[in-house]
Protein backbone atom coordinates (compact mmCIF):
# COMPACT_ATOMS: atom_id res chain seq x y z
CA UNK A 1 0.00 0.00 0.00
CA UNK A 2 1.13 3.73 -0.29
CA UNK A 3 1.22 5.77 2.37
CA UNK A 4 1.27 9.40 2.71
CA UNK A 5 2.77 10.70 6.20
CA UNK A 6 2.47 13.89 7.61
CA UNK A 7 4.59 15.08 11.19
CA UNK A 8 5.31 18.81 11.47
CA UNK A 9 7.80 18.81 14.34
CA UNK A 10 10.70 16.69 16.14
CA UNK A 11 8.21 14.70 18.17
CA UNK A 12 5.78 13.74 14.89
CA UNK A 13 9.53 12.48 13.48
CA UNK A 14 10.30 9.81 16.29
CA UNK A 15 6.39 9.01 16.15
CA UNK A 16 6.40 8.55 12.61
CA UNK A 17 9.42 7.07 12.79
CA UNK A 18 8.36 4.75 15.23
CA UNK A 19 5.14 3.99 12.97
CA UNK A 20 6.84 3.50 9.56
CA UNK A 21 8.94 0.77 11.34
CA UNK A 22 5.80 -1.20 12.59
CA UNK A 23 3.52 -0.45 9.10
CA UNK A 24 7.01 -2.05 7.50
CA UNK A 25 6.65 -5.28 9.64
CA UNK A 26 3.13 -5.43 8.68
CA UNK A 27 3.04 -5.07 5.00
CA UNK A 28 6.23 -6.13 3.03
CA UNK A 29 5.07 -3.80 0.37
CA UNK A 30 4.71 -0.20 2.20
CA UNK A 31 5.29 2.49 0.20
CA UNK A 32 5.74 5.39 2.14
CA UNK A 33 6.43 9.31 1.29
CA UNK A 34 6.38 11.64 4.19
CA UNK A 35 6.76 15.07 5.96
CA UNK A 36 9.14 14.50 8.40
CA UNK A 37 12.80 14.22 9.89
CA UNK A 38 16.02 12.59 9.79
CA UNK A 39 14.21 9.76 11.87
CA UNK A 40 11.57 8.88 9.31
CA UNK A 41 13.75 8.90 6.47
CA UNK A 42 16.28 6.33 8.40
CA UNK A 43 13.10 3.70 8.76
CA UNK A 44 12.75 4.35 5.04
CA UNK A 45 10.54 7.34 4.73
CA UNK A 46 10.79 9.36 1.46
CA UNK A 47 11.49 12.93 2.57
CA UNK A 48 8.67 15.46 0.32
CA UNK A 49 9.35 18.10 3.16
CA UNK A 50 11.91 18.10 6.80
CA UNK A 51 10.00 19.65 9.74
CA UNK A 52 12.75 22.28 10.27
CA UNK A 53 11.00 24.19 7.57
CA UNK A 54 7.70 23.67 9.13
CA UNK A 55 8.40 25.04 12.54
CA UNK A 56 6.73 27.95 12.93
CA UNK A 57 4.72 28.80 16.71
CA UNK A 58 2.82 31.37 18.20
CA UNK A 59 0.18 33.83 16.73
CA UNK A 60 2.21 36.60 15.54
CA UNK A 61 5.29 34.22 13.91
CA UNK A 62 2.17 32.54 12.27
CA UNK A 63 1.38 35.98 10.55
CA UNK A 64 4.96 36.99 9.60
CA UNK A 65 5.21 33.85 8.04
CA UNK A 66 1.73 33.15 6.22
CA UNK A 67 2.57 33.08 2.78
CA UNK A 68 5.46 30.29 3.29
CA UNK A 69 3.14 28.50 5.20
CA UNK A 70 0.46 29.08 2.37
CA UNK A 71 3.18 27.94 0.23
CA UNK A 72 3.44 24.85 1.83
CA UNK A 73 0.08 23.94 1.91
CA UNK A 74 -0.13 24.44 -2.01
CA UNK A 75 2.82 22.11 -2.57
CA UNK A 76 1.81 19.13 -0.22
CA UNK A 77 -2.18 19.75 -1.98
CA UNK A 78 -0.26 18.67 -5.49
CA UNK A 79 2.10 16.38 -3.91
CA UNK A 80 -0.20 14.18 -2.09
CA UNK A 81 -2.57 14.06 -5.27
CA UNK A 82 0.67 13.02 -7.74
CA UNK A 83 1.05 10.53 -5.09
CA UNK A 84 -1.99 9.03 -5.33
CA UNK A 85 -2.05 7.30 -1.99
CA UNK A 86 -3.89 4.65 -0.16
CA UNK A 87 -4.01 6.28 3.04
CA UNK A 88 -3.01 10.04 4.28
CA UNK A 89 -1.85 9.67 8.26
CA UNK A 90 -1.57 12.83 9.91
CA UNK A 91 0.52 13.03 12.85
CA UNK A 92 -0.70 15.96 15.50
CA UNK A 93 0.39 19.61 14.06
CA UNK A 94 -3.16 20.77 13.90
CA UNK A 95 -2.98 24.11 12.07
CA UNK A 96 -1.18 22.73 8.76
CA UNK A 97 -2.85 18.95 8.84
CA UNK A 98 -6.28 19.86 9.37
CA UNK A 99 -6.41 21.56 6.52
CA UNK A 100 -4.80 19.06 4.30
CA UNK A 101 -7.41 16.61 6.07
CA UNK A 102 -10.44 18.87 4.82
CA UNK A 103 -8.81 18.80 1.40
CA UNK A 104 -7.86 14.82 1.45
CA UNK A 105 -11.64 14.36 2.16
CA UNK A 106 -12.72 16.32 -0.56
CA UNK A 107 -10.73 14.81 -3.28
CA UNK A 108 -12.21 11.15 -1.33
CA UNK A 109 -9.03 9.83 0.12
CA UNK A 110 -8.80 8.07 3.38
CA UNK A 111 -7.61 9.92 6.40
CA UNK A 112 -6.75 8.33 9.68
CA UNK A 113 -5.37 10.52 12.37
CA UNK A 114 -2.49 9.74 14.78
CA UNK A 115 -1.78 12.00 17.72
CA UNK A 116 -4.66 14.13 18.21
CA UNK A 117 -4.53 18.01 18.07
CA UNK A 118 -5.24 19.32 21.66
CA UNK A 119 -8.16 20.54 20.71
CA UNK A 120 -9.10 19.95 24.22
CA UNK A 121 -6.94 22.49 25.16
CA UNK A 122 -8.70 25.25 22.63
CA UNK A 123 -10.95 25.35 19.71
CA UNK A 124 -12.89 22.86 21.13
CA UNK A 125 -15.89 22.89 18.57
CA UNK A 126 -13.02 21.34 15.95
CA UNK A 127 -14.01 18.09 17.40
CA UNK A 128 -17.19 18.02 14.81
CA UNK A 129 -15.02 19.16 12.16
CA UNK A 130 -12.77 16.23 13.04
CA UNK A 131 -15.39 13.61 13.16
CA UNK A 132 -16.74 14.67 9.38
CA UNK A 133 -12.85 15.02 7.65
CA UNK A 134 -11.17 12.25 9.42
CA UNK A 135 -11.90 8.24 8.84
CA UNK A 136 -9.94 6.79 12.59
CA UNK A 137 -8.53 8.87 15.18
CA UNK A 138 -5.72 7.23 16.95
CA UNK A 139 -4.90 9.31 20.63
CA UNK A 140 -2.43 8.62 23.13
CA UNK A 141 -3.78 10.65 26.05
CA UNK A 142 -5.81 9.03 28.55
CA UNK A 143 -8.36 11.62 28.99
CA UNK A 144 -9.02 11.84 25.54
CA UNK A 145 -11.16 8.84 24.44
CA UNK A 146 -13.86 10.28 26.61
CA UNK A 147 -13.12 14.00 25.52
CA UNK A 148 -14.24 12.62 21.97
CA UNK A 149 -17.18 10.74 23.13
CA UNK A 150 -18.87 13.77 24.15
CA UNK A 151 -19.24 14.87 20.92
CA UNK A 152 -20.26 10.81 19.52
CA UNK A 153 -16.56 10.22 17.76
CA UNK A 154 -15.69 7.02 18.35
CA UNK A 155 -11.88 7.13 18.49
CA UNK A 156 -9.03 4.65 19.61
CA UNK A 157 -6.75 4.88 22.89
CA UNK A 158 -3.71 3.31 21.66
CA UNK A 159 -1.46 4.57 24.66
CA UNK A 160 1.69 6.64 24.43
CA UNK A 161 4.79 5.74 22.12
CA UNK A 162 6.67 7.50 23.99
CA UNK A 163 6.64 4.63 26.48
CA UNK A 164 7.90 2.71 22.90
CA UNK A 165 10.96 5.25 22.51
CA UNK A 166 12.55 4.87 25.94
CA UNK A 167 11.41 1.29 25.99
CA UNK A 168 14.98 -0.33 27.27
CA UNK A 169 16.60 2.09 28.86
CA UNK A 170 17.43 2.83 32.66
CA UNK A 171 15.19 5.07 33.48
CA UNK A 172 16.10 4.80 37.56
CA UNK A 173 19.31 5.27 38.27
CA UNK A 174 21.40 8.88 38.17
CA UNK A 175 24.68 8.15 37.17
CA UNK A 176 26.30 12.13 36.81
CA UNK A 177 24.93 15.11 39.29
CA UNK A 178 23.56 16.93 36.17
CA UNK A 179 20.72 19.43 35.26
CA UNK A 180 19.48 18.76 32.20
CA UNK A 181 17.78 22.31 30.08
CA UNK A 182 15.18 21.58 27.81
CA UNK A 183 14.67 25.20 26.26
CA UNK A 184 12.38 23.56 23.28
CA UNK A 185 13.14 22.59 19.40
CA UNK A 186 12.56 25.93 17.61
CA UNK A 187 14.11 28.78 17.53
CA UNK A 188 11.51 31.03 18.66
CA UNK A 189 11.40 29.33 21.76
CA UNK A 190 15.14 28.92 22.18
CA UNK A 191 15.38 32.65 22.17
CA UNK A 192 13.10 33.67 24.65
CA UNK A 193 13.60 30.65 27.47
CA UNK A 194 17.31 29.21 27.00
CA UNK A 195 18.53 32.57 28.45
CA UNK A 196 17.33 33.01 31.74
CA UNK A 197 18.05 29.33 32.31
CA UNK A 198 21.32 30.16 31.37
CA UNK A 199 21.13 32.94 34.19
CA UNK A 200 20.35 29.89 36.72
CA UNK A 201 23.18 28.09 35.53
CA UNK A 202 25.52 30.98 36.02
CA UNK A 203 24.39 31.81 39.75
CA UNK A 204 24.66 28.05 40.40
CA UNK A 205 27.97 26.92 39.66
CA UNK A 206 28.72 24.53 41.84
CA UNK A 207 26.33 22.22 39.25
CA UNK A 208 26.66 20.74 35.74
CA UNK A 209 24.24 22.34 33.60
CA UNK A 210 23.60 20.90 29.83
CA UNK A 211 21.61 21.63 27.47
CA UNK A 212 19.87 19.29 25.12
CA UNK A 213 20.00 20.61 21.31
CA UNK A 214 18.47 19.26 18.02
CA UNK A 215 19.15 19.53 14.79
CA UNK A 216 16.05 21.37 13.75
CA UNK A 217 17.07 24.86 15.82
CA UNK A 218 20.33 27.00 14.53
CA UNK A 219 23.13 26.27 16.22
CA UNK A 220 24.34 30.08 16.14
CA UNK A 221 21.08 30.48 17.78
CA UNK A 222 22.37 28.06 20.88
CA UNK A 223 25.45 30.39 21.17
CA UNK A 224 23.72 33.66 21.14
CA UNK A 225 21.95 32.22 23.71
CA UNK A 226 24.50 30.94 25.60
CA UNK A 227 27.48 33.43 25.73
CA UNK A 228 30.76 33.13 27.57
CA UNK A 229 28.39 30.60 30.74
CA UNK A 230 29.84 27.37 31.90
CA UNK A 231 27.25 25.32 30.09
CA UNK A 232 27.54 22.53 27.59
CA UNK A 233 25.50 21.81 24.58
CA UNK A 234 24.99 18.13 23.73
CA UNK A 235 23.19 17.25 20.02
CA UNK A 236 20.72 14.71 19.88
CA UNK A 237 21.26 13.47 22.91
CA UNK A 238 18.05 13.99 24.69
CA UNK A 239 17.15 10.56 26.05
CA UNK A 240 21.25 9.75 27.37
CA UNK A 241 20.53 13.30 29.19
CA UNK A 242 17.76 12.70 31.19
CA UNK A 243 18.60 9.27 31.92
CA UNK A 244 21.74 11.09 33.82
CA UNK A 245 19.69 14.07 34.97
CA UNK A 246 19.18 15.00 39.01
CA UNK A 247 16.41 17.56 37.56
CA UNK A 248 15.35 19.74 34.36
CA UNK A 249 14.18 22.62 33.32
CA UNK A 250 11.49 22.26 30.27
CA UNK A 251 10.05 24.41 28.10
CA UNK A 252 6.23 22.98 27.95
CA UNK A 253 5.40 20.54 25.53
CA UNK A 254 5.94 16.70 25.51
CA UNK A 255 9.39 16.91 26.43
CA UNK A 256 7.91 17.30 29.77
CA UNK A 257 6.57 14.27 29.66
CA UNK A 258 9.43 12.80 28.38
CA UNK A 259 11.42 13.83 31.84
CA UNK A 260 8.73 12.53 34.06
CA UNK A 261 8.92 9.06 32.51
CA UNK A 262 12.77 9.38 33.03
CA UNK A 263 11.73 10.20 36.91
CA UNK A 264 13.30 13.39 36.45
CA UNK A 265 11.81 16.16 39.13
CA UNK A 266 11.96 19.31 36.49
CA UNK A 267 10.64 22.97 36.23
CA UNK A 268 8.16 23.44 33.41
CA UNK A 269 9.05 26.98 31.26
CA UNK A 270 7.09 29.10 29.12
CA UNK A 271 7.58 32.26 27.15
CA UNK A 272 6.07 33.40 24.25
CA UNK A 273 5.57 36.78 22.00
CA UNK A 274 3.09 39.11 24.18
CA UNK A 275 0.61 38.89 21.40
CA UNK A 276 0.60 35.48 21.11
CA UNK A 277 0.49 34.94 25.01
CA UNK A 278 -2.72 37.35 25.29
CA UNK A 279 -4.28 35.43 22.67
CA UNK A 280 -3.71 32.20 24.09
CA UNK A 281 -5.02 33.02 27.63
CA UNK A 282 -8.05 34.23 26.39
CA UNK A 283 -8.78 30.79 24.64
CA UNK A 284 -7.18 28.05 26.50
CA UNK A 285 -9.55 25.99 28.36
CA UNK A 286 -7.19 23.90 30.90
CA UNK A 287 -5.97 24.71 34.21
CA UNK A 288 -2.46 23.40 33.34
CA UNK A 289 0.05 23.76 30.44
CA UNK A 290 2.47 20.53 30.71
CA UNK A 291 1.24 17.03 29.96
CA UNK A 292 2.50 16.00 33.56
CA UNK A 293 -0.52 17.79 35.15
CA UNK A 294 -3.00 17.44 32.66
CA UNK A 295 -2.98 13.71 32.25
CA UNK A 296 -2.55 13.25 36.48
CA UNK A 297 -5.08 16.28 36.76
CA UNK A 298 -3.23 17.75 39.80
CA UNK A 299 -0.35 20.13 39.91
CA UNK A 300 2.97 17.82 40.11
CA UNK A 301 5.40 19.64 38.53
CA UNK A 302 5.94 24.03 39.01
CA UNK A 303 4.82 25.53 35.83
CA UNK A 304 6.26 28.91 35.56
CA UNK A 305 4.61 31.03 32.62
CA UNK A 306 5.73 34.28 31.08
CA UNK A 307 5.38 36.53 33.83
CA UNK A 308 6.58 34.28 36.77
CA UNK A 309 9.27 32.64 33.82
CA UNK A 310 12.22 34.31 35.22
CA UNK A 311 15.53 33.81 36.94
CA UNK A 312 15.02 34.39 40.44
CA UNK A 313 11.91 31.84 40.90
CA UNK A 314 13.15 29.76 38.62
CA UNK A 315 16.46 29.48 40.30
CA UNK A 316 13.93 28.95 43.72
CA UNK A 317 12.25 26.02 42.56
CA UNK A 318 15.26 24.33 41.17
CA UNK A 319 16.69 24.79 44.25
CA UNK A 320 13.45 23.02 45.93
CA UNK A 321 13.45 19.60 43.99
CA UNK A 322 17.20 19.24 43.90
CA UNK A 323 17.33 19.55 47.79
CA UNK A 324 14.07 18.81 49.57
CA UNK A 325 13.97 15.05 49.65
CA UNK A 326 10.45 14.42 50.52
CA UNK A 327 9.27 16.45 47.20
CA UNK A 328 11.76 14.94 45.03
CA UNK A 329 9.58 11.65 46.51
CA UNK A 330 6.46 12.63 45.85
CA UNK A 331 6.70 13.91 42.73
CA UNK A 332 8.69 10.47 41.68
CA UNK A 333 5.76 8.30 42.76
CA UNK A 334 3.25 10.20 40.89
CA UNK A 335 5.53 9.81 37.69
CA UNK A 336 5.08 6.06 38.51
CA UNK A 337 1.33 6.49 38.41
CA UNK A 338 1.59 8.59 35.16
CA UNK A 339 3.41 5.87 33.49
CA UNK A 340 0.60 2.94 34.02
CA UNK A 341 -1.82 5.40 32.99
CA UNK A 342 -0.14 5.75 29.93
CA UNK A 343 -1.52 2.13 28.68
CA UNK A 344 2.16 0.68 28.45
CA UNK A 345 4.33 -0.19 25.90
CA UNK A 346 3.14 -1.37 22.06
CA UNK A 347 1.88 1.82 21.27
CA UNK A 348 3.05 1.90 17.56
CA UNK A 349 2.82 -1.43 17.14
CA UNK A 350 -1.05 -1.45 18.08
CA UNK A 351 -1.61 1.79 15.78
CA UNK A 352 0.07 -0.01 12.74
CA UNK A 353 -2.29 -3.06 13.61
CA UNK A 354 -5.50 -0.95 14.04
CA UNK A 355 -4.11 0.90 10.44
CA UNK A 356 -3.89 -1.89 8.74
CA UNK A 357 -7.07 -3.65 10.08
CA UNK A 358 -9.34 -0.72 8.95
CA UNK A 359 -7.58 -0.21 5.80
CA UNK A 360 -8.52 -3.98 4.23
CA UNK A 361 -12.01 -3.43 5.87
Amino acid sequence: MRYYIIAGEASGDLHGSNLIKELKLLDSAADIRCWGGDLMEEQGGVLAKHYRDLAFMGFWEVLFNIFTIINNISFCKRDILEYKPDVLILIDYPGFNIRIAKFAKKNNLKVFYYISPQIWAWHQSRSEVLKKIVDRMFVILPFEKEFYKKFNFEVDFVGHPLLDAIEGLDTASVQRDVIALLPGSRNQEIIKILPVMVEVARQMPEHEFVVAGTSSANSSVYSSCMGMANVQLEYGKTYELLNQAKAALVTSGTATLEAALFNVPEVVCYKGGFISYVIAKLLIKTKYISLVNLILDKSVVKELIQGDFEPVQLKVELEIILNDVQRRSEITADFADLRNKLGGVGASKKTAELMIKYLGE
